[in-house]
């Protein structure tokens, strides 16, 4: 189970390991936790009155392509988009907005959806939400709530028979490592590098968490960027992120990348499957 704030995270965030595990049986569901109904609009060709007008409806739409891309189950919790708040000071949250809920009433409808789905292995943000978008941020604090309360008879009563995921992982995507060696290896192609400024802040911002988990998945980075292709009001084609050919990232850095952040069961790190420790316990 992959946990998302907005439709189009699950695509530009671990969407070629879904794709693997997809190729390989595995069940995976996207949990959708907003609608993405206060984005705005990120590629230019799609600014045109009509789809501002019923966004919502839109990015519902261009989640449906990605989920038939990837080949994934999806669903949502029905909350709405937070919005990204600017300015200084900073606007209060709007009042009926996923970031404002109470964690209970936040966690609740994940609860229900760990309990029906039953899954080995959660997928979510660390406690800074990968990037600090209150929606994001929300999503770590009730995917954490769900792996620990869903095992819980006496939690949520009325949203299923409990059922305890094995491990939690945060993804990783935007790490030193990777940019660098993307970096280096479009310098080598003499290609144009978009990383430099990008990798000049990452040294005043240490990455809070060491990679334990790199899962083998360039086979499917080409399904990935036609899922991030299906969310066309939020990725420009000719874009930020296809700026580093497909080739030269299959080469450079053929992996997507986790920390193991919950585990109750034995595994040895680093690991190259999500499922280490678990497909020895479950097929005992």
């Amino acid at each position: 189970m992959a946990v998302h704030a907005h439709p189009d995270d699950e695509s530009s965030k671990g969407a070629a390991t879904m794709a693997r595990y997809v190729h390989e049986d595995v069940e995976v569901l996207v949990v959708t936790c907003t609608g993405g109904e206060r984005g705005d609009i990120l590629n230019p060709a799609m600014e045109r009155p009509e789809i501002k007008e019923n966004i919502a409806k839109v990015r519902e739409e261009e989640m449906n392509r990605a989920r038939e891309i990837l080949g994934v189950r999806q669903s949502w919790l029905g909350f709405v988009d937070s919005g990204f708040p600017e300015g200084d000071p900073l606007p209060p949250l709007p009042a009926d907005c996923f970031a404002v809920q109470p964690l209970e009433v936040a966690a609740e409808p994940l609860v229900r959806a760990v309990r029906e789905f039953r899954p080995h292995v959660i997928l979510t943000y660390d406690e800074k939400g990968g990037y600090p978008h209150p929606d994001h941020v929300k999503c770590h604090e009730v995917s954490m709530e769900a792996f620990e309360a869903a095992g819980d008879p006496d939690r949520y009563p009325g949203t299923g028979e409990p059922w305890q995921p094995l491990k939690l992982y945060y993804h990783l995507t935007f790490t030193k490592d990777r940019l660098v060696a993307l970096h280096e290896a479009m310098v080598r192609a003499g290609i144009e590098s978009p990383y430099t400024d990008w990798l000049k802040r990452m040294d005043e911002q240490p990455q809070p968490w060491a990679v334990t988990t790199r899962v083998p998945c360039a086979d499917y980075f080409e399904t990935r960027d036609q899922a991030l292709l299906a969310h066309a009001t939020q990725i420009d084609p000719n874009g930020f992120w296809f700026a580093c050919p497909l080739e030269v990232q299959q080469e450079a850095w053929p992996t997507e990348d986790y920390h193991l952040a919950r585990s109750l069961v034995d595994t040895e790190l680093p690991e190259d499957d999500l499922f280490a420790g678990i497909r020895e316990k479950v097929c005992l």
